[in-house]
């Protein structure tokens, strides 16, 4: 038996248009995971219908989301990008994962209470047990690491929680079919079919909050399109934005800890660090003791330099669907070849007959 080899899982949820805090909280990421790990790229459409159903544009959300992904650095010939809904496993996988997680693990999601809100009743099935189908998209493909955020770490936890509770209950099972691989569960290794996925933690300044409301993360389903910069935003529109941002009338401060209690100051400091690659504490030592009037435009320059060729090559790809819809083609047969190797091994540790 042989160590699981190294594979990265990610994806993103094709709704709404993606923003600032989308491309420095994981595309930025995906693209420089991409040079040392082998990687799998997901547009998550199945994820999509989970909270609203009937979607007007779904098909150009999806292609959007590539077009990001694509326009950001991602190559889809070293790696794979698809969309989810392409490859049925996702589906079958998520059903077993399904029976084998528990409904209190379920209820203990919290962005479950959160979507759900107080008419949790009148939530589809499908918002609740959508962790069990962000399993199986993992591990489908026997991904070891997984880029999280906050918002995403309990739901990899779930993730570990149902690799566990399989390769334990069929730990015999699959000694029998052969596919075992020796999988370190706290201080015993087991024969496993699944690997315990790890997280890759994000880097600081990532977490990018509402231009218009520090307290709040920039969001695609917020009303105000002044909260965020859009990726499909043109130079004026982030300019605009960035003068318009909320800020206090204080001076920055001259070090990190100043920022403490000023929730707006400390978002457009991060988002300057984040664009330049800095800390914070290098981005004050230059701006500490300047007003905002001096720091915005500072601010809008980086963003237009940095997101301009990302903004520009999306508008290209996305003229042309026909270029889009071949990549996710062929990300799709790809992926498909890995997750039918997968559902045959699972068919045969469950009992099923193929």
């Amino acid at each position: 038996m042989s160590a699981f080899a190294p594979r990265v899982f990610s994806g993103v949820q094709p709704t709404g248009n993606l923003h600032l805090g989308n491309y420095l909280g994981a595309i930025r990421k995906f693209v420089a995971l991409q040079e040392s790990q082998d990687c799998i790229y997901c547009v998550v459409d199945l994820h999509a219908i989970t909270a609203q159903l009937v979607h007007e544009d779904l098909k150009s959300q999806i292609r959007s989301i590539t077009a990001a992904f694509l326009a950001a650095g991602i190559d889809p010939k070293r790696h794979i990008v698809f969309n989810q809904s392409r490859v049925s496993g996702h589906a079958e996988l998520a059903w077993i994962f399904n029976c084998v997680a528990r409904i209190g693990w379920m209820n203990r999601m919290t962005q479950f209470k959160e979507k759900a809100g107080k008419d949790r009743e009148n939530a589809s099935l499908g918002l609740l047990a959508y962790p069990s189908l962000m399993a199986a998209d993992i591990l489908l493909y026997r991904a070891t690491h997984v880029p999280v955020g906050d918002d995403q770490k309990q739901h990899l936890e779930l993730t570990r929680d149902i690799a566990i509770k399989f390769n334990n209950d069929f730990s015999e099972r699959i000694a029998a079919a052969g596919v075992g691989t020796p999988v370190q569960m706290g201080e015993e290794t087991v024969n496993g079919y699944f690997p315990i996925t790890e997280p890759l933690i994000e880097g600081p300044a990532t977490r990018v909050m509402s231009l218009k409301d520090g307290a709040k993360k920039m969001s695609k389903s917020d009303p105000s399109d002044l909260s965020r910069i859009n990726l499909t935003d043109d130079a004026d529109q982030i300019a605009r934005k960035i003068k318009k941002a909320k800020t206090d009338p204080d001076a920055l401060p001259s070090e990190p800890a100043g920022l403490a209690g000023r929730a707006e100051a400390d978002n457009l400091v991060g988002i300057f660090a984040a664009l330049s690659e800095r800390s914070k504490a290098d981005v004050l030592s230059e701006f500490g003791g300047r007003n905002f009037s001096e720091f915005k435009p500072a601010l809008a320059e980086l963003a237009v330099t940095s997101l301009g060729p990302v903004t520009g090559e999306m508008r290209r790809l996305l003229a042309e669907p026909a270029h889009i819809d071949a990549v996710l083609k062929d990300g799709g047969d790809r992926a498909n070849e890995i997750a039918e190797q997968t559902m045959r091994d699972v068919k045969e540790i469950v009992g099923f007959l193929q």
